[in-house]
């Protein structure tokens, strides 16, 4: 199969991407839509080569990503995209937010961090931080997500074309369905999954309802879907950031690390450091 390199991101240039197809002995260079460029028959490369090493240090100088993606695939050879929600569909963690609101956030959010890494058990730690919020009004939620809750760049211009594409879409979570709810209704996606905050008298109560959706029910919830449509793993396409994605990430044929952490990086199909969520329309085009 052939492959082409395909770089993309806010600063991606055509004199990015001649100097690579120069470096590469390639010749031809196709610009795409939103500042993407393909060049022609490069990669994959050996994962140890100098050469992948020389192409990762001049794309991240650049601040740019890239990746090889086999020639001709398009956005409607797949029927499913999956996604995380907190630092990847919207660009906070809900959890550490909902901490600032009894003054806690630094600790929770260094909770956060070490899970995400696969640092700490991520059921326990679940549990950990949800019993910091014991006591919180339950409106203080509306609060948040009005002000605080954000796309992340590129996260509309994605849905529309895979929408319009007839992909289906799945909001997989460890978060809240307070606001896994909300994001699929605003963003008419076809599925959410994630955790009940337990609520009690109009207040938190420090609890989530069982069961509980950790890395293992993201990776069945993912799979199962995928089933239900008749889809092959490898029309399946995961986007995560976290350690806990990983396992669903395996259920794809492609993954995407967003703003990732090391662990989710190294074991993901691309990675989009610079370029936004729409940065999948620059690997594989709707038309």
């Amino acid at each position: 199969m052939t492959h082409d390199l395909v770089i993309h991101g806010p600063h991606a240039t055509r004199a990015h991407a001649d100097h690579l197809a120069r470096r590469h002995g390639a010749h031809t260079v196709v610009e795409r839509p939103a500042g993407a460029f393909r060049i022609e028959g490069v990669g994959p490369l050996p994962p140890e080569s100098d050469t992948l090493a020389a192409l990762v240090r001049f794309c991240a100088e650049a601040c740019i990503d890239f990746g090889f993606v086999p020639r001709g695939r398009r956005l409607s050879d797949f029927g499913l995209v999956a996604m995380d929600m907190d630092s990847t569909l919207i660009t906070i963690e809900c959890i550490d937010e909902l901490a600032d609101l009894v003054g806690r956030k630094p600790e929770v959010a260094a909770v956060t961090a070490a899970a995400m890494r696969g640092e700490l058990d991520w059921p326990a730690s679940l549990r950990q931080r949800v019993a910091v919020l014991a006591g919180i009004e339950a409106v203080a939620l509306e609060t948040l997500y009005r002000e605080r809750v954000r796309l992340s760049p590129g996260a509309e211009a994605m849905l529309a074309a895979v929408q319009s594409h007839g992909l289906h879409t799945l909001l997989v979570s460890g978060g809240f369905t307070f606001f896994t709810e909300r994001l699929r209704a605003r963003l008419r996606l076809d599925r959410a999954h994630s955790n009940v905050l337990d609520i009690a008298d109009g207040r938190l109560t420090g609890r989530v309802d069982p069961p509980l959706v950790d890395a293992a029910e993201k990776a069945r919830l993912v799979g199962g879907y995928a089933r239900e449509l008749g889809l092959s793993r490898e029309q399946v396409i995961v986007m995560g950031d976290g350690a806990n994605d990983l396992p669903m990430m395996a259920e794809a044929g492609v993954s995407i690390a967003f703003r990732a952490k090391p662990a989710v990086r190294a074991r993901a199909t691309y990675c989009f450091d610079h370029a936004g969520l729409d940065g999948l329309l620059a690997l594989f085009p709707p038309a």
